[in-house]
């Protein structure tokens, strides 16, 4: 073989080589009700697109049981030693925000499927795909001021997601003139939230709005309930999945939250670009995982693989996929992404900003007769 068809050569099996994804969820433990989702998500994400450009995606996939500190070393693991280009994790902030840690010290671009944010260089390597606490809080305020809500008790979660709402709430709240009465927290593996909701029922709000996730965010609403709490009822967008739909049952009924507009789809108008997405995706979560039903969550994990691929095909423009240089690259791509369609949102990222959404990314739905259904 001559010189020339050998460069030739190794120049086409640079450019077919694998690009490999390590992703991270949480398939037990207290998250799995919204870690199980995530992977269903991804799932249908990479049956969606399995190939960039000839160079076909690698799928590498574990679980860290709803502990951050396995979460970072499934980060380290598949990095170090599986050689991955780019991550996707995990279920719950505080595993998010442990792997991207390891992300920033390894230089591996990571796009965080949970509702996580480090400023400044600490989160340089990473974006998040949910919609930030304040968008989303912003949204059931303003819907409680349109109500004629004077006061609302808050619970929620005593970590990373719990501080993100209630901070949300008390910067849009108070302004609104409406005032927080309690900041009452449990942890996600908790059993027994009774005390905490004897104190929310005792400061005699108009209102309650939580701060939990997936299953273990509808013990609040259960322990208002057996507390004769019949008032009005909030919580965002992490509530949105079928096990807390089912656990919550007649203590959820009536509860108004925030969501990606891929949760009402097909109660979209025609010209709304997410309805055909969200079509796209829910054909793709049926090929992948036919027995799994379309969510919030999985459809996060969903835009997630969309935004790797967009910026993929970009990267691979300027490096090829296994080395340090397209690792920079992907990175580059991903927080330069603009007008990305995709079930949640229209995503736009940007080098300082973590969150590539804004208002075309929420609705607000009522839970009727265990169906989400668009407050028009």
């Amino acid at each position: 073989m001559t010189g020339a068809a050998a460069l030739a050569a190794s120049v086409s099996a640079a450019e077919a080589a694998d690009i490999k994804i390590g992703f991270v969820t949480s398939l037990s433990g207290p998250v799995s009700s919204i870690g199980i989702p995530y992977d269903h998500g991804i799932k249908a994400g990479y049956a969606h697109v399995s190939e960039i450009d000839g160079n076909k995606i690698t799928l590498i996939a574990l679980d860290d049981a709803s502990d951050p500190s396995t979460a970072a070393k499934n980060a380290r693991k598949l990095i170090e030693e599986d050689k991955v280009d780019v991550l996707i994790g995990t279920a719950g902030a505080p595993g998010s925000l442990a792997m991207a840690a390891v992300s920033r010290e390894t230089k591996t671009p990571i796009i965080v499927i949970a509702n996580a944010n480090l400023p400044g260089s600490d989160g340089a390597w990473m974006v998040t795909v949910p919609q930030p606490a304040p968008l989303m809080v912003s949204a059931v305020v303003a819907e409680m001021k349109k109500s004629g809500i004077k006061s609302v008790g808050f619970i929620g979660f005593s970590d990373a997601w719990g501080d993100l709402v209630y901070n949300a709430l008390t910067a849009t709240a108070e302004p609104a003139g409406i005032k927080v009465t309690t900041n009452e927290r449990y942890a996600r593996a908790d059993t027994s939230v009774t005390a905490q909701a004897l104190k929310v029922v005792a400061s005699r709000p108009d209102a309650v709005i939580t701060g939990g996730s997936g299953t273990p965010g509808a013990l609040p609403y259960l322990a208002l309930a057996e507390r004769g709490y019949k008032g009005p009822i909030y919580g965002t967008h992490a509530l949105i999945n079928p096990d807390f739909v089912r656990v919550g049952a007649a203590s959820v009924e009536g509860l108004i939250a925030p969501t990606g507009p891929v949760v009402v789809s097909e109660q979209l108008p025609d010209d709304n670009p997410i309805k055909k997405v969200g079509a796209e995706y829910k054909a793709a979560l049926a090929k992948a995982v036919p027995t799994a039903t379309p969510n919030a969550f999985s459809a996060y994990s969903f835009d997630g693989w969309l935004i790797f691929v967009d910026a993929a095909k970009r990267a691979l423009k300027t490096a090829q996929p296994g080395t340090p240089e397209y690792r920079v690259a992907l990175r580059d791509a991903i927080v330069s992404t603009k007008e990305l369609v995709g079930t949640h949102a229209v995503y736009n990222f940007k080098p300082d900003e973590r969150y590539g959404t804004d208002e075309r990314s929420r609705v607000l739905v009522k839970l009727e007769k265990g169906a989400w259904k668009l407050i028009k």
